[in-house]
């Protein structure tokens, strides 16, 4: 079934009154083991975000983390992120897990566990954290291994390494199946869970400072940030004890803001675990800033700033700030070439302006700086040429490069090389890490495609080899081979060329295993081609030329004979001898042969044969069936041969015709090669005279330079007064140039201008400030200025309101979750009846059926609107309404009514009063003002139930007092169950841990526990007794000795306790400590006599006994420990705490060991000590202050509020306590004027529903009448609740509502009149012009007012004051000041400083209340959000009850069926996997002789042997089944359970009966079992 004890995980703080025994040991088991599996699977998902976050992948899901951690391979990636100088990518063993993912774990694996720890350690994470490395890779315990990572992440977060991890715990969701799979995983384990909420202290500690120093720093710390106060939080930053590094005087105002969010939302989480985790179990930073967080979050804001200095000086364009900004350490980034500033500006600003919001995060930063250093230093090395030193940086993980293969690192370095060789001569310095990524994509590319070429080269070979042309010329199209101008009709004529070329190179090569290779085999392919087309050619061309001779056309041939089918030099003048011989060749050869075929036959060079048939066109390499040649036409190569013979005769003879060029151009050669030498000869001469040259040019140089210069000066003589002239308008000029530039520099800075005056102007207004909230007597012109923020804003308004209306939605929200959950723990209760058989299966069908129509109701009436209000109702029933409102008013300021009432009903009832009714009548103490009055009515009941109820002062810790009950359960349920757990967990946590305390008080215990050892070390029966009395118990050494160890042993561990006790006072709840103070006063009241030692054992009964003993007794029920899911408390361990809490309520009420307890009488003089330490702790205890002041509340503070106080109430609850009041209204207001009284009489008889809603609410005729009635009656409605005797216009003597009114008049005074002092501006007249502004003021006001909402509306007095006139309002102030005087409240001898000095107070009070009230709204938003989730819970632990009771339905139809039926609705056949196992057969006799039979009633020992006992097991585990046979007949068989003899021997029953005859050694019938069956 769901577990409810899930649900604080989510939920709110709620006060209800809970009996703390409704649930069983097994139930609460149950839940915290179902709890701490939800709490596992919630730290589970934190440890996968963060890893996530700091490895940018992602991992495994939540349920399946574990497991995927077990390779290590993430943990290694983990640690290269936080020391990637220790774990490089290349030492994790199968990083990308393909080995993981084929065949599992490998015991490589474990390899990276070990590096994950060796980063940790570099770093220097304390050991007490590290798992060993079998619990990550057996499994032996994994949240060990989280709880590590826990701690990494805080601790890195200190360092500035990586982001804080998230507390997810009550914010994430799983399946109940999910959590009871991990339930069973942990029960596995068989381990105490960790606990991750004490890291930060363990942390904290483990760190080589002086801790209590440190502590101490740390606490004025969290101090400082909750005042807002930020240059007293940079004091607390800068103490050296607190051991923070780089606070920055300048960043005080962002540390503040900063550290606060942090410690809010850490006081959130804390609050949201409140329901499942203890306040005694706690850790002390739960709610504090630890150093660790502190530290990050200083890191963090110089980071933030850094950071944004870096954007700037990249935006601005300056490489050398730039620069200087990305080396400071502040930004965390890493290592800075400075010589590379350029690159910086460069690439950043590129990359800034690609940014979306031209903005670069320090992620983004730290990434590109990175990048940008690895690629500098990598162009550094080109440069140099450094081989080596360019492979090294290739390799840097920093760089970030793709595809980078090993083998090809020299073959990039080369092609870098040679790239920035090219980039230089272009005047590109820089290689950007595209430029490389390209080239290694390039080279990558490259070599693929050389490796791919390479083997299609080897399957070219081979099908050369083969000598199948097909085969070939599918091998040469091949794409990765690359091969050109591939024809597939030449296959052929490839294989000859190729297969020639192969075998020429293995006889060249004298190597008969050589291969061609790629540009061979291309060339052989190129060499086909050319063949082919050559031959092609020459057939087409000796075919057109034999057609033409047999045509005798003689006109064709030369163009023929040109065209490069043939390739010959042809002469055009010879083109008649070319016919002429061709001819005459052609007609030979016609007369000798007359029959032939139309195929001509070539030779291509020499080798290859081709075949052409003239008439078709058609070609082959291969002979054509039935060849003929053609004979009677001239083949190519006598065509060839005749015009070559022809063509060489003709060149003959045009040799000496071309003879004449030749001689023209070889004189010319000769000339030029005079004229060359003649120029040389004249430069040399030149050249060797050059310093003569140069003298000559110079003196006349000078001469020309001196007349210019005599000219010129003068010229200058000859004009003074006019260069004079020139002179002055120059300056004029410039100085006229110069106020221009100045004037435009203040135009174009007119922004700087303006700030610069308002920084001016908000430091005076800080300065005046400053003055009015510090100076003792703030002067009335600095009092002006501020005086508007006592006015009331629309914002103001709409945050009252919003606040309003959140207080309604959580205290709907509680009350109908707190219904829902009693119903939910009845339908337990119900289904667990069911089990036993106590009820039937209808009676719980039937409350499922209630179960979801409430909870169907209840959404209904979420999803329908709001509660309703006053105007919500029938007019008729407003004045009504309006009553309730001043009576329920009456009753929550005024607390002895409600006192007077809870002791005049019976007290089940009263419990039932205090949960529903008054608990919401205070709003469950959800702000100050609600938990002031509630202790006042604890105060006010307690006084009431001790003057009453009290008649010696012994009643107290005898009876059960009702009050003390309810402040017992209210603490210890929602307000110091966390406190308890802080107090108490780490002491109760060290005595559960310690496997050899064992401590038993009990002599007969110890001696049972002795001889049961004894026994089972021995397999045989003790001659001892097994039953004896404590004083023949105390006769054995043995267990005097042990007896003496428990007890040395208990003073230790109580030691221990009682040091936890002590030092943890100020951790105990304010509520509690008061009501103690409240309990010693009233009791020393009515009992005079009675001593200080009485009075502080009382107080001890309340703190200690109520309060503490049961959480050191039942530390799982009360969530003081985490217990590890599927365990329970050892009863060994249950046992040590419960002799130490006896010890402890000894102590307490000075009570020493007599009588039963003698043997433990020398404790006596230890427990007299220790009850002196308790008595000064309780008197410590007592001393609190007043609510009053505690809480800075008194009956005045509501007249001073902005919004009314609200509650919200059913209709049902309305009527109840209207009815509880009149049947008990004498003896709550025995007076007859009693301001009750005349309320009660106003509302006159209890309304029912129907009545109370007005005619029409219900249709009479409805047949379902009651139950609409039934539900109208649990409408909620909310009422704001106001006192029907407000002050009036003539009840001025109230001298505080009187100073209110002054306060305010004298306000709105002084904002329109001016004046040094108050006095001087109430005895000036106002001008005009102050009458009309203040007039406006007035309208202005008046028209707020208007907007204003009821609930917040002030009174009419107060009101019709606002709207006098200046004058009127001024006489009335000093009307009131006059009467304020005699009652010594103000002076007119400081001018009425007083009054002025209220006024400040209350502008300052203002802002505080604001403050105040945003924080609230926060609050009451996300505790509306957790309640929301509870809800959520809730409804699925009512759809999980249907379905359990569906399968218990369909149970009832499969009576007859031997399945048994799993919640799931699986299907389990008994038996299938059970293991059978072969049945023990023994004789009496034997067994007789073994000490396992004793005896056998009615047959004697020497008929032993005639009875045999088989023993077989069952199917279930642990099941035996034995039988009886006397003589070989069947007697007698039972079902033996084997949990069952355990549990006798824990009991302590050494003696069973077996058939009803047989008396059995249960010790040794276990050692029996074990030894045959277990193998033990």
């Amino acid at each position: 079934m769901p577990q409810c004890a899930l649900v604080s995980v989510a939920g709110a703080p709620t006060a209800t009154i809970v009996d703390d025994e409704r649930l069983s040991a097994e139930e609460m088991d149950e839940r915290r083991r179902q709890n701490i599996a939800y709490e596992y699977l919630c730290h589970l998902e934190e440890a996968k975000r963060w890893m996530e976050v700091c490895l940018a992948e992602e991992l495994p899901p939540t349920t399946e983390l574990e497991e995927g951690l077990r390779n290590g391979v993430y943990l290694a990636k983990l640690a290269k992120f936080f020391a990637p100088k220790i774990v490089s990518e290349k030492k994790i063993y199968d990083v990308e897990q393909t080995r993981y993912k084929r065949s599992g774990l490998h015991f490589r694996h474990t390899d990276n566990t070990v590096q994950w720890l060796r980063a940790m350690e570099s770093i220097g994470l304390p050991k007490i954290f590290y798992p060993e490395t079998t619990d990550v890779y057996d499994r032996k315990n994994i949240p060990k291994m989280i709880y590590c990572i826990h701690a990494l992440s805080l601790y890195l977060f200190k360092l500035g390494i990586a982001p804080q991890i998230q507390d997810l715990l009550g914010k994430v969701d799983f399946t109940e199946e999910e959590i009871s799979n991990m339930r069973k995983e942990l029960e596995k384990y068989g381990i105490q869970m960790p606990a991750f909420s004490k890291i930060g202290g363990i942390l904290a500690s483990e760190l080589s400072v002086d801790e209590a120093a440190l502590h101490a720093a740390v606490i004025a710390i969290n101090e400082a940030i909750e005042k807002g106060v930020a240059d007293q939080t940079l004091v607390t930053l800068r103490n050296p004890n607190a051991m923070l590094m780089n606070v920055d005087e300048d960043l005080a105002q962002e540390y503040q803001k900063e550290l606060l969010e942090a410690k809010r939302r850490k006081e959130e989480n804390a609050r949201l675990k409140n329901g499942s985790i203890s306040e005694e179990e706690r850790d002390v930073y739960e709610e504090l800033l630890t150093q660790a967080e502190i530290q990050g979050n200083i890191k963090k804001i110089n980071k933030l700033v850094a950071v944004d200095h870096i954007n700037t000086a990249i935006r601005n364009c300056d490489a050398n700030k730039t620069l200087v900004a990305l080396m400071k350490p502040e930004a965390q980034l890493p290592v800075i070439h400075p010589f590379a500033a350029a690159v910086y500006q460069t690439e950043l600003f590129n990359l800034q302006q690609q940014n979306a919001v031209s903005y670069l995060a320090h992620d983004e930063l730290s990434i590109a700086v990175e990048m940008l250093s690895a690629v500098v230093l990598l162009n550094q090395a080109l440069g140099s040429k450094d081989i080596l030193a360019i492979k090294s940086h290739l390799r840097n993980p920093s760089v970030g490069f793709n595809n980078l293969e090993e083998e090809n690192f020299q073959r990039y370095a080369d092609t870098l090389l040679s790239i920035k060789s090219e980039a230089s001569s272009q005047g590109q310095d820089y290689l950007s890490w595209n430029d490389i990524q390209n080239c290694i994509d390039m080279v990558n590319m490259q070599i693929q495609e050389e490796n791919d070429r390479i083997v299609a080269v080897s399957y070219i070979n081979e099908a050369i080899d083969q000598g199948n042309p097909g085969k070939t010329l599918e091998t040469l199209l091949l794409p990765t081979v690359k091969l050109h101008d591939v024809n597939p009709t030449n296959a052929w004529h490839y294989q000859d060329v190729l297969h020639y070329a192969k075998v020429q190179k293995c006889k060249e090569s004298h190597d008969e295993s050589a291969v061609l290779w790629l540009d061979e085999i291309q060339k052989g392919i190129n060499d086909a081609n050319r063949n082919i087309e050559k031959a092609a050619n020459l057939a087409l061309g000796t075919s057109m030329i034999n057609k033409c001779l047999e045509k005798h056309d003689s006109q064709p041939v030369l163009d023929i004979l040109q065209s490069p089918k043939f390739g010959l030099r042809v002469v055009p003048e010879c083109a008649e001898t070319y016919y002429k011989n061709l001819l005459e060749a052609k007609n030979l050869k016609t007369k000798e042969d007359s029959s032939e075929g139309p195929w001509l036959k070539l030779i291509m060079k020499n080798r290859y044969d081709y075949y052409y048939n003239v008439e078709t066109g058609e070609s082959t390499f291969v002979p054509p069936e039935g060849f003929i040649p053609k004979t009677s036409w001239l083949t190519s190569e006598e065509i060839q041969t005749i015009v070559g013979q022809v063509t060489a005769d003709y060149s003959r003879e045009q040799l000496w015709l071309a003879n004449e060029n030749l001689i023209v151009q070889l004189q010319a050669l000769a000339r030029g090669f005079l004229v060359r030498k003649s120029y040389e000869e004249r430069k040399g001469f030149l050249q060797k005279q050059e310093p003569s040259v140069i003298k000559i040019q110079a003196f006349w140089k000078g001469c020309k330079q001196r007349k210019s210069y005599t000219d010129r000066l003068q010229v200058l003589q000859g004009n003074v007064a006019a260069i004079i002239k020139i002179q002055s308008w120059v300056k004029m000029w410039l100085a006229r140039k110069a106020y221009k530039k100045r004037l435009q520099y203040f135009k174009d800075h007119n922004e700087e201008i303006v700030k610069i005056q308002a920084f001016l102007k908000a430091n005076k207004a800080r300065d005046d400030y400053r003055t009015l909230i510090g100076a003792e007597n703030p002067p009335l012109n600095v009092l002006r200025k501020f005086a508007y923020l006592l006015d009331q804003s629309d914002l103001d308004f709409q945050e009252e309101l919003e606040v309003t209306r959140l207080r309604e939605e959580v205290v709907t929200k509680i009350r109908s979750n707190q219904q829902l959950e009693n119903d939910l723990n009845l339908m337990d209760i119900k289904i667990g009846l069911l089990v036993k058989n106590r009820i039937s299966l209808q009676d719980v069908v039937l409350h499922s059926k209630k179960l979801n129509k409430k909870s169907k109701n209840q959404v209904e009436e979420m999803v329908t609107g709001d509660k309703q209000g006053i105007k919500g109702l029938s007019k008729e029933r407003r004045k009504q309404l309006e009553a309730y409102q001043h009576l329920f008013y009456l009753l929550q300021t005024n607390p002895m009514y409600l006192a007077k009432l809870i002791f005049q009903m019976p007290q089940n009832k009263s419990t039932k009063f205090m949960d529903t009714v008054i608990f919401t009548l205070y709003n469950y103490a959800s702000n100050q003002r609600e938990e002031y009055l509630l202790l006042k009515l604890f105060k006010t009941a307690l006084e009431e139930e001790i003057n009453s109820k009290v008649d010696q002062i012994q009643d107290i810790v005898t009876g059960n007092p009702t009050v003390i009950k309810m402040v017992v359960s209210f603490n210890r349920g929602a307000r110091g169950q966390n406190t308890l757990r802080q107090l108490l967990a780490p002491v109760v946590k060290e005595i559960m841990d310690d496997k050899s305390l064992l401590i038993n008080t009990s002599p007969v215990e110890v001696y049972k526990a002795w001889v049961n050892q004894l026994e089972m070390q021995t397999g045989e029966a003790s001659k001892l007794p097994y039953d004896v009395t404590t004083e023949q118990a105390l006769e054995h050494p043995e267990v005097v000795n042990r007896l003496e160890s428990s007890i040395q042993s208990l003073r230790t561990v109580t030691d221990k306790v009682l040091v936890s006790i002590f030092s943890s006072l100020s951790m105990m709840p304010y509520g509690m400590r008061y009501i103690a103070k409240v309990l010693k006063n009233s009791l020393h009241e009515k009992f005079p006599d009675a001593t200080e030692d009485e009075l502080l054992k009382i107080v001890g009964n309340l703190l200690y006994y109520r309060y503490m003993n049961p959480a050191i007794v039942a530390p799982d029920g009360f969530d003081i420990i985490d217990m590890t899911a599927g365990g329970q408390i050892h009863s060994d361990q249950r046992r040590n705490l419960g002799c130490v809490a006896k010890v402890l309520q000894h102590a307490a009420s000075n009570k020493l060991f007599e009588g039963e307890s003698a043997h433990l009488s020398s404790m006596n003089t230890y427990l007299s000590q220790t009850y002196q330490k308790f008595r000064n702790f309780f008197q410590t205890a007592c001393d609190v202050p007043e609510p009053e002041e505690k809480f800075n509340i008194d009956e005045y503070s509501d007249m001073v509020t902005l919004s009314k106080p609200v509650i919200y109430i059913s209709i049902e609850e309305i009527i109840n306590t209207h009815s509880l009041l009149l049947e008990h209204q004498d003896a709550i207001a025995p007076e007859q004027n009693d301001l009750l009284n005349e309320l009660l009489q106003g509302l006159r008889a209890v309304p029912d529903v129907e009545s109370f809603l007005g005619e029409g609410a219900v249709d009479p005729n409805d047949p379902n009448k009651e139950n609409t009635l039934s539900q109208l009656a649990k409408t909620e409605i909310s009422l704001s609740l106001t006192s029907k005797y407000e002050l009036q216009e003539g009840e001025d003597q109230d001298l505080k509502g009187l100073m209110i009114k002054t306060k305010r008049l004298v306000v709105d005074v002084i904002r329109t009149q001016t004046g040094d002092t108050l006095l001087e501006i109430l005895e000036t007249p106002a001008s005009a012009q102050q009458e009309s502004e203040h007039l406006k003021v007035v309208e202005k006001r008046a028209i707020l007012d208007s907007k204003t909402p009821e609930k917040m509306k002030h009174s009419q007095s107060m009101l019709e004051d606002g709207q006098l006139p200046i004058e009127q309002k001024k006489r009335k102030i000093q009307r009131n000041l006059r009467t304020l005087e005699q009652a010594v409240l103000v002076s007119s001898a400081n001018k009425y400083q007083e009054i002025i000095n209220e006024i400040a107070k209350d502008i300052r009070n203002q802002r505080r209340y604001r403050h105040h009230r945003k924080a609230e709204l926060v609050k009451l938003q996300q505790t509306l959000s957790a309640l929301q989730s509870k809800t959520t819970f809730y409804e699925d632990q009512v759809n999980y009850y249907n379905t359990y009771i569906k399968t218990c339905l369909d149970n009832l139809t499969r009576k007859n069926s031997r399945r048994s039926i799993k919640l799931d609705g699986k299907v389990e056949e008994k038996g299938s996997k059970k293991l059978k196992h072969t049945s023990l057969k023994y004789t009496a006799a034997r067994l007789h002789e073994k000490g396992v039979i004793l005896e056998i009633e009615d047959l004697q020992t020497n008929q032993f042997k005639n009875v045999m006992f088989d023993i077989t097991p069952g199917e279930e585990i642990g099941d035996f089944e034995i039988k009886a046979k006397f003589l070989g007949v069947q007697m007698e068989k039972v079902e033996l359970h084997f949990q069952d003899l355990l549990q006798m021997q824990y009991e302590g029953v050494a003696v069973m009966k077996m058939f009803d005859k047989a008396k059995v050694n249960v010790n040794l019938l276990i050692f029996l079992l074990n030894k045959k069956f277990y193998g033990k």
